[in-house]
């Protein structure tokens, strides 16, 4: 069985009468990119704080480890473990690159010799030598970002939190970042991602959570998340009137397009779905000339969640 990285039971946070998170569960295999999807106020931001030690749970949550620490008995061990990226760039613009690199490896306490050897291999990792002499405050968005994570990995963290690290970044940037998140992960780094842009999710997490209104309204791979969305179909199509007429009596259920010679029936992708079509079709003694699966995005997912959210988890169950 796979070692969680993260694991929280009934994690809630209230300030004063307005609750932020409403008893969140959440469990994150180690060496994996778990992504917190939800709209601005859902409570993403104050999630990464609980669990990167910046602020307290309510004392009515369950227990809370990261890294196997438990959060409230032993916080500064998880401070050991863990790197945080927020929202906004920790990078001071008034001094350069390096130096940035430095004062992180100082606040480290690591040796001046250590420090600055783990300094100039991160700043070559992240394609930031040549600019390195410069003040931050020269650099572009995405250099910035760059810098960020690579401040982040001077203290060689096991779990890093990243909360919308390419927020405001072109796309060119956000695909490099992408590239970033996928090499931490390569190299055994657990990665919980909170961010806004649904493609971001779709493209890098091994699982997805929807928080909506301060509970996971969802949660599950991006295919499995998808699947939980009315809408998606599998389209036939036939070059032969003959098979096509004679799939379409075969496929009772399905909706014709006479003029493409095609066929759609109502489907969630899955597999099982997919043989029972082709059994039907094989049975009948009939091949289609192309077959097409077609399942609603994280666009679909994102706002039926956030729109009717009582609906759809009791479509998933």
């Amino acid at each position: 069985m796979t070692d969680l990285a993260i694991a929280a039971n009934g994690l809630r946070k209230s300030y004063g009468d307005t609750t932020v998170l409403d008893g969140v569960d959440l469990a994150v295999p180690e060496g994996t990119i778990f992504s917190l999807l939800g709209p601005n106020g859902a409570g993403k931001t104050t999630a990464v704080k609980i669990l990167s030690t910046l602020i307290s749970p309510d004392p009515t949550s369950g227990e809370i480890r990261v890294g196997g620490h438990d959060l409230a008995a032993d916080p500064q061990a998880i401070r050991a473990a863990i790197g945080v990226t927020g929202q906004f760039s920790a990078v001071d613009g008034l001094i350069t690159g390096e130096e940035n690199m430095l004062l992180m490896a100082d606040l480290h306490h690591l040796p001046k010799r250590e420090g600055r050897r783990v300094a100039a291999e991160l700043l070559e990792r992240f394609d930031l030598t040549a600019a390195s002499k410069k003040p931050a405050s020269t650099y572009s968005g995405g250099m910035k970002r760059r810098l960020d994570i690579a401040m982040t990995l001077v203290g060689a963290p096991r779990i890093i939190f990243l909360d919308e690290p390419t927020t405001g970044l072109d796309p060119r940037a956000r695909h490099s970042m992408w590239r970033i998140i996928r090499d931490l992960v390569t190299g055994g780094v657990t990665v919980f991602l909170t961010t806004q842009y649904l493609e971001e999710a779709d493209e890098l997490a091994d699982r997805i959570a929807v928080l909506h209104n301060g509970r996971i309204a969802a949660e599950g791979t991006a295919e499995e998340l998808k699947r939980i969305v009315p809408g998606g179909h599998v389209r036939l199509r036939f070059t032969d009137p003959a098979a096509y007429r004679n799939a379409a009596t075969a496929l009772g259920d399905s909706s014709r397009d006479d003029d493409a010679l095609a066929l759609q029936l109502p489907s969630d992708g899955s597999q099982r779905a997919l043989r029972a079509i082709l059994d039907r079709l094989d049975t009948a003694g009939i091949e289609a000339d192309e077959l097409t699966v077609h399942t609603p995005d994280l666009d679909d997912v994102f706002f039926a969640l956030t729109g009717n959210t009582d609906q759809l988890k009791e479509t998933a169950r």
